[in-house]
């Protein structure tokens, strides 16, 4: 929006020294010390945590263009402070090393936690765009480049995020990185948890593999081949840290009907979409007593089971030349040191949307998927158990509606997380959640049985 208060309120100098110590992310609200959000007032130079006369992004500026200068002189100061900290992690990434120490998973380390180690050790991107070139770039939705980096964004966010501030943290910079390259996630509308995950899986993926969006990363594009050579889960011919972490292999096995030709096919994945079986459909909650309880196993078990494909899935058999009646089954070939687990909630009907509220019983430790296995000779005692890490929940009554929240576990601790409060939960209140999408970590051999 273009701000008809400018020429009124902006009276700082734009390199003035009344702006605080630190780099500009680093700032907190002069009165309650958040750093939530942040906003510099351009009459006094204070620092609070609420906006001002416009709240929103103002594209326009004043006649001298001080606005634009402050915007430099604050990217200036975020330059300045990142410095070492860029040099240092290129180095480290750089190191031959590297490898061990984020791609290794020991008893002490979790999946996710590699994951999230992975992008916090990277380097930061250093965006190609004319006079900006070098430089990190100080994003406003204003701006109208499209030389971004979700990776970059997703880096910073995961490190302010681990510096345990005791306040929330407001994901801006991704937010508008998210609606530059993911245009169906734009605007204000509820949006698919699980949609919005693979999309971000997906993107992240893509950019790790070098090139993409102007994002030079001749380092990670070394690493990225480390992976692929010692990783069999690749998708688009290449492997990164998204698939050794996500990453699974399912074999598809389908049957002529008529001749009885097999055709065997191999597809990675990054989770699996499962569907709730249709007797247990009327059964809303845990406790009520008409039937059996759905749970997580019957779930993957209707997702494995032989299913002879209807008329509309007609199997083309080379053998007999034409499409014909057949039988399909998956055998999970490779599993994933994070399983999600995605539960189909959503159904279409002849007009709308439906939400399936079915509870499914789901274990906190111990999910055994050694049964769904091509080849379970083959695994370790304890390589096909996973313990539960975090669960995604949809509150309402369909997709274009409702709220999600998140259970997590942390240090052997359960936590529920609503937008920007976070509380202290059992797991008691975590099994009674009807999960949309649940993440499980695989067990190590040396683990604790309780603790991830």
């Amino acid at each position: 929006m273009e701000c008809p208060h400018l020429s009124s309120s902006v009276c700082i100098a734009p390199d003035s020294a009344k702006f605080p110590n630190g780099s500009p992310s680093s700032w907190c609200c002069s009165v309650c010390r958040s750093n939530k959000s942040p906003w510099v007032c351009l009459t006094c130079s204070s620092v609070h945590c609420g906006s001002y006369r416009c709240d929103d992004f103002v594209v326009n500026d004043t006649k001298l263009g001080l606005v634009q200068k402050v915007r430099e002189h604050l990217q200036n100061l975020e330059n300045s402070a990142f410095t070492a900290d860029r040099h240092r992690k290129r180095k480290l990434l750089e190191n031959s090393t590297l490898n061990s120490k984020l791609l290794k998973v020991n008893g002490s380390t979790t999946a996710i936690c590699q994951f999230c180690c992975y992008f916090k050790e990277l380097p930061a991107v250093e965006l190609r765009n004319g006079k900006t070139a070098g430089r990190r770039t100080y994003h406003t939705r204003s701006q109208g480049d499209n030389n971004v980096s979700l990776v970059e964004e997703f880096r910073k966010t995961l490190c302010a995020l681990w510096q345990g501030s005791q306040t929330a943290f407001s994901p801006e910079s991704l937010f508008y990185v998210v609606w530059k390259i993911m245009p169906n996630f734009r605007g204000y509308q509820q949006q698919d948890a699980h949609e919005f995950m693979r999309y971000l899986l997906d993107h992240l993926h893509l950019e790790l593999q070098g090139g993409f969006n102007g994002v030079s990363r001749s380092a990670i594009l070394q690493e990225n081949s480390t992976l692929s050579a010692s990783n069999k889960c690749c998708i688009n011919g290449a492997s990164t840290v998204v698939t050794a972490i996500f990453g699974g292999i399912l074999q598809n096995e389908v049957n002529c009907l008529i001749c009885g030709t097999e055709s065997r096919k191999f597809d990675p994945f990054l989770d699996l979409s499962l569907d709730i079986p249709s007797q247990f459909r009327s059964k809303r909650s845990k406790n009520q007593e008409n039937g059996p309880v759905c749970s997580l196993q019957d779930c993957l078990r209707s997702f494995t089971d032989l299913e002879e494909l209807d008329e509309t899935e007609l199997y083309m058999c080379h053998k007999c030349k034409k499409k014909q009646k057949s039988t399909k089954k998956f055998w999970i070939q490779k599993l994933p040191k994070v399983l999600c687990l995605h539960l189909k909630r959503f159904h279409w009907t002849a007009y709308l949307r439906n939400k399936v509220d079915t509870y499914v019983e789901f274990p906190l430790r111990g999910l055994d998927l050694k049964c769904y296995l091509l080849e379970p000779e083959n695994s370790g005692p304890e390589s096909c158990l996973y313990d539960l890490a975090a669960v995604v929940v949809h509150h309402g009554s369909g997709v274009g509606s409702g709220h999600y929240t998140a259970y997590a576990t942390h240090e052997g601790r359960w936590f529920h997380f609503n937008d920007s409060t976070v509380t202290l939960t059992d797991e008691e209140t975590v099994v009674k959640a009807k999960a949309y999408i649940l993440f499980y970590v695989e067990r190590q051999a040396k683990a604790g049985s309780d603790k991830l």
